[in-house]
């Protein structure tokens, strides 16, 4: 399956986009020669289409892009719903092409078909970009949001490459374990604990954690209790000692050693390098 190339610096253009539902079982998509990309997102059924070398069974949770001169027939009944997108890619060359650096700036890479990791991410993003042409009816907004469907498009597909599910689970855990810390930084948090609310093992979680984020799981808490005294330091009048407890830190004594190591100044320091804020009770 061939792969098709994108320079994304500039947005690509929009033509028309839309959901197609058939208006019966005994529907077939009509024969044409494309003018343009045309995207194909199921949702419900089998799309059969084919063009010139190959017929497709098109279903829900996988992708079909094809390329402009392309010769587009249905070749079979399709009882089926579907999400499409027409665009151009205005003053690039033609993007079938098989040796490219796909980690060059601004250059998105998409195979002519395969599965998505996130199907329901790329149907909410098509959703918002047909609300987009309703309410504003704005071509250079509407150009940015279809270019970033390929571009979201792209990274599932790089996503599947790189890892398959297993690594989207690993980045799914990730997220909620960030966000998890993000929400109780004010807690005396440990590893332990964070391990045992998931559901994991403390080394497995933490080494996990440490591949993707590059630091560890511990560090990752401190950085976000420091974040957080950060704010309480020039945005509070709260004492030190106040601060530390209400992080859930030890003592102060901890509090203040542990700010130094990741700050390289004392919160007392850190707190009069800010002193001169302005308030504005009006």
């Amino acid at each position: 399956m061939s792969g098709y190339t994108f320079n994304v610096e500039r947005p690509l253009q929009l033509n028309m986009t839309g959901k197609f539902v058939a208006p019966s079982p005994e529907w077939m998509h009509m024969s044409r020669i494309l003018m343009d990309y045309e995207l194909f997102v199921p949702t419900k059924g089998i799309l059969y289409i084919a063009d010139e070398r190959e017929q497709h069974a098109l279903r829900e949770g996988e992708f079909l892009l094809m390329p402009p001169r392309t010769k587009q027939y249905g070749y079979r009944a399709s009882d089926c719903s579907f999400y499409w997108l027409h665009v151009t890619a205005v003053g690039q060359t033609d993007a079938a092409v098989d040796a490219v650096d796909e980690d060059a700036p601004g250059v998105i890479r998409i195979p002519g078909k395969g599965n998505l990791s996130g199907a329901d991410k790329l149907i909410v993003m098509m959703k918002q970009l047909q609300d987009s042409i309703r309410s504003f009816q704005d071509p250079t907004l509407n150009n940015y949001l279809a270019t970033s469907i390929l571009c979201e498009l792209h990274n599932q597909v790089k996503l599947g490459q790189s890892g398959s599910g297993q690594r989207l689970k690993q980045l799914q855990l990730y997220n909620d374990v960030v966000d998890y810390i993000k929400w109780n930084r004010f807690e005396r948090l440990q590893v332990s604990e964070i391990a045992h609310r998931f559901g994991y093992n403390a080394k497995y979680l933490s080494h996990m954690f440490a591949g993707i984020a590059g630091m560890s799981l511990k560090q990752f808490v401190m950085q976000q209790k420091i974040e957080a005294a950060s704010f309480l330091l020039t945005d509070t009048n709260l004492t030190v000692n106040e601060i530390a407890l209400q992080l859930g830190f030890h003592d102060s004594h901890h509090f203040m050693r542990t700010f130094k190591q990741m700050t390289s100044l004392t919160p007392t320091g850190y707190r009069n390098s800010a002193a001169n804020r302005l308030l504005f009770y009006e």
